[in-house]
């Protein structure tokens, strides 16, 4: 109980910069749900159980289109998808017996940051460490949500626009620790950032949706890194029984 509670705490202190971002790029959807006729108790609640900054813009065009549902299910499915991907990856890191209703609690709480913290706990991941990043990222998601609607006519454009700017820099955060520490890691970051943007700028790739893109580019990097540059399994599982005695502990 005394370890659960340690990872929950350890989960909210490196939550709190995500919940931060969350809050001012949700501000920005807030104004977006206003502009279609979306009263705040819809709009606060749609960002509170959907956790998806790219899904709620793409919902909210929908329904200003009036769209049908098949379209809007279809949309969001393949915009993300990508958290299947990332669900899958936590699941193989956490402990083998860990309950069924752990895994679908963590699942709800997948995003791109998130994730990106989770991912480099040491050793198996506590799903608690999760429930911790959760329980400051999603409120403050839902809450910006709610005081981009109320107030959000009332800022000037240009601070808005800036608001929607700390998205990047939070990712920004997230990824250069661990790339100073790998240099592999590093590369494969780069590689990423260039088949990006040349995924964005061709118009050979302009048909396919921007989750498509990222689901795309993140089987075929993540499966190249694995097999050109595969793990020893041995050394990682020494590693991963080191990090569960609890010898080199810290989040990045």
């Amino acid at each position: 109980m005394a370890d659960h509670r340690k990872h929950f705490f350890s989960g909210m202190r490196d939550g709190i910069p995500i919940a931060l971002g969350y809050f001012a790029v949700s501000f920005t959807l807030g104004i977006a749900c206003r502009n279609i006729g979306l009263s705040a108790f819809d709009s606060t609640l749609m960002s509170f159980t959907n956790l998806t900054s790219a899904g709620e813009f793409a919902a909210l065009g929908i329904m200003a289109a009036g769209s049908s549902y098949w379209e809007m299910a279809l949309s969001q499915l393949v915009i993300n998808l990508r958290y299947m991907l990332m669900s899958c990856s936590l699941s193989q890191k956490m402990a083998p017996d860990t309950p069924m209703y752990h895994r679908l609690l963590v699942g709800y709480g997948v995003t791109d940051e998130i994730f990106g913290i989770s991912v480099n706990v040491p050793g198996r991941l506590d799903p608690f460490y999760v429930y911790g990043a959760v329980s400051v990222a999603s409120p403050a998601w839902a809450l910006g949500t709610l005081f981009g609607v109320v107030l959000g006519n009332v800022l000037p454009a240009r601070i808005v626009i800036a608001l929607s700017v700390a998205l990047y820099g939070m990712f920004i955060a997230i990824i250069v620790p661990p790339a100073r520490k790998d240099r592999l890691l590093g590369m494969l970051i780069l590689v990423s950032m260039a088949l990006s943007w040349i995924f964005a700028r061709l118009p050979l790739f302009s048909g396919i949706s921007g989750g498509m893109k990222i689901i795309i580019l993140t089987v075929l990097i993540s499966g190249a890194a694995a097999f050109l540059f595969p793990v020893d399994r041995g050394l990682a599982g020494c590693a991963s029984n080191t990090d569960d005695k609890g010898e080199g502990e810290g989040h990045a």
